[in-house]
């Protein structure tokens, strides 16, 4: 992955052969946790959404994010690598916990950059949830960024940059009112994990 300043990638992953990558509660905060510190920190988490098999993350490079340098005497950004931290750590954390070895997660992340309307793929992350069946509100389902844009819980995500940057209404009933427009078959499939 090589990523530009000024940008919005949408960043994905799932378990090997689609299985199950979160057990319980406490991995999906750890996962969450993992992000805060290391991607949070070198660029703008502006969504996420963790799955039982996969997760997605919505992020903007700035001109001056941390991320986009590389790492001394190698072409790789610290932003690819901070990715490969995530995973590699959690995927430890969950072997030992299920006296399992080898990779969870499929190879690499996968990285795309989001050209056309960044907005789509922010309300796509956070439907994410509705569409698997997993909960019938989006504001139910407790490991994605949804509410700290609905109820102003904000922990992980650049809030206030991302209402500025992907035009947003500030005021929480026509935030969800807009969250829960229907994004379409085929626009959706673009997205598909």
């Amino acid at each position: 992955m090589q990523f530009q300043a000024n940008n919005f990638y949408h960043i994905y992953n799932r378990g090997n052969d689609k299985q199950k990558v979160f057990y319980s509660n406490r991995n999906y905060e750890y996962f969450l946790h993992k992000i805060k510190i290391e991607i949070s920190s070198i660029c703008d988490v502006l969504a996420y959404c963790l799955m039982p098999n996969h997760y997605h993350l919505l992020i903007y490079t700035p001109e001056n994010a941390l991320g986009l340098q590389s790492i001394s005497n190698n072409k790789q950004q610290i932003l690819t690598r901070k990715i490969g931290t995530v995973q590699s750590s959690y995927t430890q954390a969950i072997n030992k916990q299920e006296n399992k070895t080898g990779s969870i997660f499929q190879q690499k992340a996968k990285s795309k950059l989001v050209t056309l309307d960044p907005i789509t793929t922010f309300h796509y992350i956070h439907q994410n949830p509705v569409r698997a069946n997993l909960t019938k509100k989006m504001e139910d389902w407790e490991f994605s960024s949804f509410n700290e844009y609905y109820q102003e819980e904000s922990s992980i995500c650049n809030t206030d940059l991302a209402q500025k940057i992907l035009d947003m209404p500030s005021e929480r009933n026509l935030f969800y009112e807009q969250s829960y427009r229907v994004i379409q078959s085929e626009v959706a499939i673009d997205f598909l994990v």
